[in-house]
């Protein structure tokens, strides 16, 4: 089984998706004046899980090609793919259904809204479980990659519907402290998580060593330390935690809006090259 960058397009996509739900529903709780960032967020979810979706059907490797897969994945509730499309079921209709309502300036039912949250939290963990059940791969089949996932699909929806904020609504997303706090805290829990998976997968396996290695050292080190860990982290910590926790004050100038921009584009780079670089550098384990 390979899997490639089309693969990598739908787990970003359906985690980012995720993320900008559960990103409107806490604005929706905490500003409930920040109508723009709300919306933004549940106009996000939909399209980003519907593109999502359509890339994984023009995988060169199933979808439309196998029209029969679509029928199987239905029929087999113990696999972790079909609970993954049963999670979607829900996740979908309901993200599109809150999508309409804001667009046409209707309030979403709170009942609605918190089915909405379950089912993306399950949408989100999922994309770590569907690598996680190859069990031949060692960078995949470990504990830590859902969390890993979920941390950075909170991170990716929160970044996209932030941009959506700093660009309409400067001055309103500019004193959402909890906001900018929540972001510096998931740079930070994703760090030390992606630390920790390295960790225990190179030290479990030869195959695993070497998967890590590849990353940290070998044909991948350039986009891992660059587009991973530099621009998906390093950059988007600092950015944030400055004006948050080292001037405590709120930045309204030119040059602060194109820094900030470039921190939540470098979290969303981030969050793509997570699972593209997860998905090229694992390597099976050999049985003899």
């Amino acid at each position: 089984m390979v899997w490639g960058s089309m693969i990598a397009w739908y787990l970003f996509l359906a985690g980012a998706s995720a993320g900008a739900f559960l990103t409107s529903a806490f604005v929706e709780a905490k500003y409930p004046d920040s109508v723009k960032m709300r919306v933004a967020g549940r106009i996000i979810a939909p399209i980003f899980l519907g593109v999502g979706l359509l890339m994984l059907m023009l995988d060169a490797e199933a979808g439309l090609h196998n029209p029969l897969r679509f029928f199987y994945l239905v029929m087999n509730p113990g696999s972790v793919m079909t609970l993954g499309v049963y999670f979607i079921c829900v996740f979908m209709p309901v993200s599109v259904v809150a999508a309409l309502l804001e667009v046409l300036r209707r309030p979403v039912p709170k009942g609605l809204t918190w089915v909405g949250i379950v089912s993306a939290f399950c949408v989100a963990a999922y994309t770590g479980f569907l690598l996680g059940v190859v069990k031949a791969y060692p960078l995949w089949n470990n504990a830590i990659l859902p969390v890993l996932f979920v941390v950075s699909a909170l991170s990716a929806g929160l970044a996209a519907t932030s941009l959506v904020g700093l660009v309409t609504d400067r001055e309103r997303f500019e004193h959402m402290w909890l906001i900018k706090k929540s972001h510096v805290i998931l740079s930070a829990i994703e760090m030390v998580v992606l630390v920790t998976m390295l960790v225990i997968v190179s030290s479990g396996s030869a195959e695993g060593a070497a998967s890590v290695a590849s990353l940290v050292s070998g044909q991948y080190a350039p986009m891992f330390w660059g587009g991973l860990v530099l621009l998906g982290l390093v950059a988007p910590f600092a950015i944030e935690g400055y004006p948050v926790f080292i001037t405590r004050k709120v930045e309204t100038s030119t040059t602060s809006m194109v820094v900030s921009v470039i921190g939540e584009g470098g979290v969303l780079v981030g969050g793509f090259m997570l699972r593209l670089l997860v998905i090229l550098a694992a390597l099976p384990v050999v049985y003899l």
